[in-house]
Formats: structure tokens, sequence, C-alpha cells
């Protein structure tokens, strides 16, 4: 068995959530040697969920989002390179090279480069907005308010997060999604009618089952949104959010398998000294037996630890979490355990969603996959999470709850 030397010098390719737990694990664990952090934005390493709500209806100053203060970076003992991106891998070689020419030799790398918004066109138009950065969300910020016309494009968590905090500040919202219901093909049917109504009861215009056929701009700026079946929605400002993609691109011509995301084995790896963590991992989940990528702040926190553990460890642990998200809409907490994505059934066995307290379970195969409550106690779920890590049998937890 051949013995790898402890790294002495490691490169965290992604000043983030992900990024930031790892740097601070591999300190924790005792590592000594050079720990350079490179990331794209300006910003040191910050909460991206926030964004969406508290610093989006102005609840939060902006600088309540980071991670650390300064001192606590200082205290690392980083080499903080931000707004410098990791433009190129050479893994023969293991050096990263950035946007601005520098080479970084590493021993072992941690790519934690997350994600980056899909985009439509007349994105980067005045009045047509993204939301992934501080400063896509103060931008946004500054434009709502009361007498304010925005049409949120894609009714997913960011999409409906940002629908709440415009009604909440006295906006009108419009909110299209193609799919019959917000969120079902990930929820299921329940949920996605429950959250649906909720909208609607606060006000927003919710447009299920269509598309947008384009952004209609004038003078140089959006003045709405026209939908597939003719309808124009008039806007002050536009909202895309219609998912992600991984921050990948930096990585073409590696080697590395880029499929949705970087591909890993169960210990985060993806190639001899290169581990991924965060949105951008896709990687082999044990627990639920497939290979996953998850875009939850938990995640990226607990992933980051386990590479930079397993960058150490004689013998790697494998990263077999209990996936969790929660999601918060009009003062209604949602939180989920599990795996939910692809689900076969999706049943409610606590509460009842017609009086917005209720907890749903979700079957793939004849195994539990996932929980998720609504309105309920944070107690409410862990029963379920017990049994997800025990990788209960549906039929021995649902035997007395009749199907939907």
């Amino acid at each position: 068995m051949t013995t790898v030397p402890p790294p002495h010098r490691v490169v965290i390719a992604g000043a983030s959530a992900a990024g930031l737990a790892a740097a601070e694990a591999l300190r924790r664990e005792g590592f000594e040697g050079s720990l350079t952090v490179v990331g794209d934005e300006r910003q040191p390493p910050y909460d991206r969920p926030p964004l969406s709500k508290q610093i989006l209806t102005g609840a939060w100053p902006a600088e309540r989002v980071a991670l650390r203060r300064p001192a606590d970076l200082e205290a690392l003992g980083l080499d903080l390179r931000l707004g410098s991106p990791a433009a190129a891998l050479s893994p023969a070689v293991r050096t990263v090279t950035l946007a601005d020419g520098t080479a970084l030799g590493y021993d072992a790398l941690i790519v934690a480069t997350g994600v980056r918004p899909r985009r439509l066109p007349h994105c980067g138009t005045p009045g047509v907005h993204v939301l992934r950065t501080l400063e896509d969300a103060l931008a946004l910020r500054d434009r709502l308010g009361a007498g304010g016309r925005l049409v949120v494009v894609g009714a997913g968590f960011l999409g409906a997060e940002v629908a709440a905090a415009a009604r909440s500040l006295g906006a009108a919202v419009s909110l299209v999604e193609p799919a019959p219901l917000p969120l079902a093909h990930a929820v299921g049917q329940q949920v996605g009618a429950y959250l649906a109504q909720l909208h609607r009861d606060h006000g927003v215009d919710l447009r299920t089952g269509t598309t947008v056929a384009r952004i209609v701009t004038e003078g140089g700026r959006a003045t709405g949104v026209r939908l597939a079946d003719g309808t124009l929605l008039p806007a002050d400002d536009v909202l895309v959010a219609i998912g992600s993609e991984p921050n990948t691109a930096w990585l073409e011509g590696s080697g590395l398998d880029l499929s949705d995301g970087v591909v890993c084995d169960q210990y985060c790896a993806a190639a001899p000294g290169v581990y991924a963590a965060g949105d951008v991992a896709r990687w082999f989940n044990p627990l639920f037996g497939t290979a996953m990528r998850i875009e939850h702040r938990t995640n990226a926190a607990e992933q980051g630890m386990t590479a930079a553990r397993n960058v150490l460890a004689a013998e790697p642990r494998p990263f077999a979490p209990i996936p969790y998200f929660w999601s918060d809409q009009y003062g209604v907490r949602i939180q989920s355990f599990g795996y939910l994505r692809g689900h076969d059934e999706a049943r409610v066995v606590e509460g009842d969603p017609a009086n917005g307290r209720f907890l749903v379970a979700y079957r793939t195969g004849q195994r539990l996959a996932g929980a998720l409550a609504v309105g309920m106690p944070p107690r409410a779920l862990h029963r379920w999470r017990a049994a997800l890590a025990a990788g209960t049998d549906w039929r021995t937890l649902t035997a007395d709850v009749p199907s939907a």
C-alpha cells in the first residue's frame, strides 16, 4: 500500500461558505502549511441565504452577512486572494492558474466554486436582475418598495422567497412558473398546491403553466414580460430565478468529470489530490445509495469540513449526510430532511395543508427518502430524521397513514 505524504500546500478555489469551512477545518485538524483561498468576489466569505430575505427587505445591514470577523480570518493564517478567481487547473503538475495569470502550486486542492445563475436574454439590461451575490441583492433592494412592480421568472425557492420579500415591502408581484404548481417536481403536489395558495393569499399574481416569450424593454430598460400566451405583465423590474449551473467552466480541459458539477466519490475526491465541496460538488452519498449535488447552505459547510479532513486523513471517511434545507416565506418556515428529488410518492402524515401546519413523508422505492414540514416546530422532524439515518422501510412508518 502506497503511503501518501501529508500536504504542505493546500489551495481552496472558492471563498465561499464551503471554502471557509474547509479552511477552518484544516487548521483545527492541525494543518500548519501554506493555505491559499481564492475567490472571484472582492467580498470576504459571506452567508447567501439571507440575501433573498433579510438583506432584500432591509432587515439586516449588508455587513451582517459576513461569515467571520476580519480578526477571525486573519487568525487562520490564510493567503486570501479575493477578486482573483481560478481560471484553469493542471492536475498533472498540480497547478491552479488564476485569472490574473498567477500560477499556484498545490499538494491538495479543494474546489468550492459554487454555482452561477442561469440567465435569459436581456439579463444585464437595466431592470433585469439575477440574485446570487451581495451586490445583486443590494441592487434589487434599492428598486423594491411600495408602488413598484416586480415580475419574478421562476417559482423555485429563490423566486418564491424574493416574491414574499417584495410583497412585504409593498411591491406588486407577478410570479411566473412553467409547471402547473410551484416546486411540485421537487416537493410533491400537496406542498406545491399549498405554496401556490400561500402566494395568492398574500396578493401575488401567480401565473403557472406558462413560459416567458421575452423580456420587453423600452429606452434601454425592462418594462415588462411577455408570456407565451401573449399576456404582457408590466414591470419596473424583472428577477430571473430559473435555477443555476455549477461553476466548472474553469475546469474544462482538466480531465475531471464535470457531469453536472465536479463528480466525486463518497470521500469528496475527484482525482488524486483534488476534492470538491458545496454547490459545485456532485458526489456519491452512500447513505442514500445515489449521486447527488445539493445547493443548500448546511450541506456546503458540512462537505467543506469533510473534504478538509479527508485531505489530511490517512483513512478518509465517506460523506454520508442527511441533506437539510429550509425556506421562510410570509413568516412560514418550511424545512426538510432527506433527498426528495425523483421520489415515487409523497404523503401527508401529520397535520393538514388546509390549516397551514403539516408534514409530508417521501418514498423512493420502498425506503423513506425524506420528510418536509410546513409551519411545524423543529422537533416534528426529529423522528423522521432518525428514521432516515437508519434507512427505515417506508411501510413500517406509514402503515397507519392512508395514501393521498
